[in-house]
């Protein structure tokens, strides 16, 4: 691969985002919840630092557990979740990076059902990528 010539650190950004999380489309149950968690990402991301360069993303959605309903066992598709994370993610953390969300160049997504009693959310921590 070849090389920027150009080494750039960033401190890593982590925070849990409470809330619950939706994700790119809605069929069914609360069709507010997509506007109501894309707000939650906006709101607790806005004072946080901003991405300037490429970078890691790791992600854990917690997810009450009516996301997880008879016809659908394994919860929302991850994807969709991580589409409307990243998204919301544009207007605050990679605002001022160019082609925002694409400086993401790795990425770990999971989903769990959260414990009895746990806040649901998603836990994220950003870092620099490494790459040359």
């Amino acid at each position: 691969m070849a090389s920027s010539g150009r080494k750039e650190n960033m401190i890593p950004i982590a925070k849990f985002i409470e809330g619950v999380p939706y994700g790119q489309e809605k069929k069914r149950g609360n069709t507010t919840g997509l506007k109501e968690w894309s707000k939650a990402i906006r709101e607790q991301t806005g004072d946080m630092s901003k991405v300037s360069v490429t970078c890691k993303l790791e992600v854990e959605f917690v997810l009450p557990e009516d996301k997880f309903p008879t016809d659908y066992p394994y919860g929302p598709d991850l994807d969709n979740l991580l589409k409307r994370f990243l998204d919301a993610l544009n207007a605050t953390i990679f605002e001022s990076v160019k082609g925002k969300d694409s400086c993401v160049v790795s990425l770990s997504a999971t989903k769990r059902k959260a414990c009895k009693g746990e806040k649901t959310g998603a836990r994220f921590r950003i870092s620099g990528a490494n790459i040359d």
